[in-house]
């Protein structure tokens, strides 16, 4: 079907019905896109005419297709909405009964018709509800009342119910000063009393079909939101748990009876709540039998419907005493649901709803007065034991067989809930104290020693998954059962992988206590380092080890020899995956750390001599994919070992060791890094294009560097000239990152700086090339070049004093990454500038260039303003501030001037406001967060959102 195509929209167009079908026909089926937008760009202006008015009831028209039927409704409601006043007071009775007329018309449909012409008149009542149309609401309830025949009634009744359903909703949507939002909400709620009567009987109505009882429910929820006393709504709530038995009218039910409960204000009404409670208690024998039906749907809808209740109005029920029982009754009613049957979440799905009502619970009780938190701890404590139990019962795993067959989805989900109840108990814990440590370990020394009844491992498990949850984040170093639970972990028969890997984390999680109890350490360590071979407890067991090494350091010298053998065998023999064999590096490192200096060379070279040899194999291979990932890897493990290898770490007990170390010294790490510079250089200068493999070897020396600190002085200006030789064949971010590090720890030191110096001069200017050439592809390089100058100025800005650094060229690659788009560079340049501005009294080549380019700084600071978000305008006001506070009469001068031009740097801008901004920022020199505010309404204004 062709039509004439609509024409760019004019003032002279004409927006006659004929012309609003062909349009829509234009971008209904039209498939060039320009074409569509011409005709939706021609519809909008069609809507906002005066013909609109009248064009919209001829689409009306019962021989209109549905789509232009819905235009018509549309536009209808954008009339009203937004160009009431266009229309004649003496039109208004007029309109109001075309509009209930249409709605009637529609009211079997099409839906989507109907819901717009309701929303419609929703519009139109709340225009005149305060003034010419009072009895808005009773006047609707007749003239939809009525009617032949039962499918007549629910029809009529349909379209009723379609009006107060959106009647709310078009009150919160609407855009309305807070007074008459105030009074309409008013005037609304005062006809809630009369409504509920309807609204049951029609709830009532034996004949009533399933979607008009529908959009009843929908209608409480709809009228909650306006704040209706939820007193004269009982009998409806009443109602809506009584179609909990419908179950086509299950689901809407229950959303109905939530939103009710979840109303936060209903605490204001005591009665009601215990009205309510009741109502939710006789849910249980429907629980019971979805339950044992396996009704997944049912179930999860009444324990929505009981937390709700529990977690929403917990402290109002708590505070009611006399009816304590009551609340306890709902509280047993929430265990159960937390303790489903079956495995979350292939069985059921529920038990997660209730975990946070726990928290709830245990802190209302604790927020009560002494008297009633005695008075529930007594009833309430014994119910926290059972839950721990139910929580612990829910954890376990299911049979190997029917793990097997779970998806990855369903086995991530279940990962998932166990952190949660990992949390809840750790939570509990706080209630329980140390009776439940040792609750837990009486249970697990009874399944351990109890030969008459063999425990399976998953009941194990789950004990130890309990210590595990509660170790890990609660200080338990008092507690007495702790050298027990390790004396029965060794009489555990670990065959399963999942029962292996609770036992190591278990371990792991008590690494402190081991600290502050080194005789317990040899049996531990034993039963870590047997495991530390098997491939499959790669994590538990290697994170398990690296903790014990960091927190025991200090007590490891005795298995020092031990714990090195295990390490190196299974590196070498690259049993676990890169990222684990990263962490045993670490360990190695807190290991070491704390050996006497004598030891610890010998040892290094011996542990690292088979990955230097690997080294020097890859330097002499061609470059290729599987050479790239082993250079890599080992300069990662290189670069884990040095992140944690610190030989001026102290410890008690290690009086001899600091005595040793107190002595002048040459750094093992140091020796071994001489060893191994040239090799690094080596498999530089072949992989010097690849991003990855110089970050990796920059790494080595960053970690280095952080724990070695002043120690790293040796190796100082080889370093500088490898990162010259770097940075000049081919500009990357680790190696001005590396440089930054080198500034920061050497910038007091004058013997060594000359050679860091040359090295930003050589940077510098690799970097001012590629800003010339174009840096747009290298935002990290930019955002790395502006890190590297402000820790220069933070730590040396007497470095630009040198001829040999010019601060001029670090000003304008500033102003060029002002353009990024990518926030961090931009973030990290408004920290330059922050530092740059600081510095315009003590450094001359920073107040030159501020006195003759400060303007074009205003300017491109401007221009940020006005275009960015909330989240970098904190950071641009900063320099704004440093301005304001550095060079204040140099500001006041550039910042009118920078505004000058008409337009600039927003056209929506007034010559008043500018001066108002210019004002602001020059008289704050004190509160940064006030020239933060200043600015963030400056660029709402400048957005045209203020």
């Amino acid at each position: 079907m062709s039509s004439a195509p609509v024409q760019q929209p004019s003032e002279s167009a004409e927006f006659s019905v004929e012309a609003v079908e062909r349009a829509l026909q234009q971008l209904y089926y039209d498939p060039d896109m320009a074409q569509k937008n011409v005709a939706q760009e021609w519809l909008t202006q069609a809507q906002a005419s005066p013909q609109a008015w009248h064009f919209c009831w001829a689409l009306l028209s019962p021989d209109k297709v549905p789509e232009i039927q819905f235009f018509g409704a549309s536009t209808l409601h954008t009339k009203i909405s937004r160009h009431w006043t266009d229309l004649p007071a003496e039109q208004h009775e007029s309109l109001r009964s075309q509009l209930i007329a249409q709605v009637g018309h529609f009211s079997c449909g099409p839906k989507m018709v109907l819901t717009r012409l309701c929303v419609a008149l929703a519009s139109l009542i709340l225009h005149t509800l305060l003034d010419s149309w009072t009895t808005a609401v009773p006047d609707l309830l007749r003239a939809f009342q009525g009617g032949e025949g039962s499918a007549e009634v629910d029809i009529r009744y349909q379209a009723l119910l379609e009006v107060l359903v959106v009647l709310p909703e078009e009150l919160q949507t609407r855009k309305l000063s807070a007074e008459r939002r105030a009074q309409l909400q008013s005037a609304l709620t005062r006809e809630w009393s009369s409504l509920c009567p309807l609204l049951r009987q029609i709830l009532r109505r034996e004949e009533a079909a399933g979607p008009v009882k529908e959009r009843v429910l929908r209608c409480l929820v709809s009228w909650l939101a306006l704040d209706v006393d939820l007193g004269e709504s009982e009998g409806l709530l009443q109602d809506s748990f009584t179609l909990l038995r419908e179950p086509e009218l299950f689901d809407t039910a229950v959303e109905t009876i939530v939103s009710t409960i979840s109303q936060h204000d209903s605490q204001r009404f005591a009665d009601s709540l215990l009205k309510m409670l009741p109502q939710v208690l006789a849910l249980q024998e429907q629980l019971t039998k979805a339950v044992q039906d396996r009704d997944m749907e049912t179930s999860h809808g009444i324990c929505r419907i009981a937390v709700a209740l529990g977690e929403t109005h917990c402290r109002a029920l708590l505070e009611q005493v006399d009816h304590w029982q009551g609340f306890q009754a709902l509280v047993n009613m929430i265990l159960s649901c937390t303790g489903m049957p079956g495995h979350y979440p292939v069985d059921e799905t529920s038990s997660s709803l209730t975990l946070t009502f726990w928290y709830t619970l245990q802190d209302d009780i604790m927020s009560l007065d002494t008297e009633k938190q005695t008075l529930y701890l007594q009833v309430y404590r014994p119910l926290y034991f059972q839950l721990v139990e139910v929580l612990l019962h829910k954890a376990r795993f299911p049979s190997d067989p029917d793990f097997a067959l779970w998806s990855a989805d369903d086995k991530e989900q279940f990962r998932i809930y166990r952190v949660d109840i990992s949390d809840t108990l750790m939570y509990v814990y706080e209630l329980l104290g140390p009776e439940l440590l040792r609750n837990l370990y009486d249970k697990l020394g009874v399944m351990l020693t109890d030969k008459t009844h063999p425990s399976s491992w998953q009941d194990i498990e789950a004990l130890l998954f309990g210590f595990q949850s509660i170790a890990e984040t609660v200080d338990i170093s008092y507690s007495d059962v702790i050298p027990g639970l390790l004396g029965l972990i060794p009489l555990i028969t670990a065959d399963s992988i999942h029962l292996a890997e609770t036992i190591m984390l278990t371990i792991g999680s008590l690494a402190e206590w081991l600290a502050d109890h080194p005789l317990m350490l040899p049996g531990v360590l034993r039963l870590v380092l047997q495991t530390l071979s098997n491939a499959d407890l790669s994590v538990a067991t290697v994170s398990t080890l690296k903790r014990i090494c960091r927190e025991c350091r200090h007590s490891l010298r005795p298995h020092a020899n031990d714990i090195l053998t295990a390490l190196q065998e299974v590196l070498v023999k690259q049993i676990h995956k890169s990222t684990q064999s990263m962490w045993l590096m670490q360990a190695l490192g807190y290991l070491l750390s704390s050996l006497p200096d004598e030891e610890v060379l010998g040892k290094l070279l011996s542990l690292l001599s088979p990955h230097i040899q690997q080294l020097e194999r890859l330097a002499n291979e061609m470059p290729s994919p599987a050479s790239k990932l082993s250079t890599v890897h080992i300069l990662g493990l290189l670069s884990s070992l040095f992140s944690t290898l610190d030989l001026n770490a102290q410890g008690e007990g290690q009086e001899d060791v600091r005595a040793a170390r107190s002595q002048p010294r040459t750094n093992p790490v140091v020796v071994v890094l001489q060893q191994v510079f040239p090799l690094i250089q080596n498999l530089l200068s072949k992989w010097v294009k690849e991003a990855e493999v110089v970050k990796a070897a920059c790494a080595v020396f960053e970690k280095s560097l952080k724990t070695l600190i002043r120690d790293f002085a040796p190796l100082v200006s080889q370093l500088c000239e490898l990162i010259g030789q770097l940075f000049s064949a081919y500009p990357q971010a680790c190696a001005l990152d590396l440089t930054g590090q080198l500034v920061h720890v050497f910038a007091c030191e004058k013997e060594h700086f000359p050679p860091i110096t040359a090295l930003l001069e050589l940077v510098t200017s690799i970097t001012m090339s590629m800003f010339q050439h174009g840096a747009r592809d290298h935002p990290d390089v930019a955002d790395s070049f502006m890190q590297l100058h402000t820790q220069v100025l933070k730590r040396k800005a007497d470095v630009y004093l040198s001829e040999g650094l010019d601060v001029k060229v670090v000003f304008y690659c500033g102003i060029l990454s002002f353009k990024f788009p990518e926030t961090p560079t931009v973030k990290a340049t408004c920290s330059l500038f922050t530092e740059l501005i600081s510095h315009c009294e003590d450094v001359p080549a920073v107040r030159e260039v501020l006195q003759e380019d400060g303007l074009l700084l205003l300017q491109t600071l401007l221009e940020a303003v006005s275009g960015q978000s909330c989240s970098l305008l904190e950071l641009l006001s900063e320099v704004f501030f440093s301005m304001s506070r550095h060079c204040p009469s140099l500001l006041s001068l550039q910042l009118r001037d920078a505004l000058q031009p008409p337009g600039f740097p927003s056209a929506l801008l007034t010559p008043e406001q500018k001066e108002h901004f210019c004002q602001q920022i020059l008289r704050e020199q004190v509160s940064k967060w006030k020239v933060r505010d200043v600015v963030k309404d400056f660029s709402l204004l400048c957005r045209g959102l203020q």
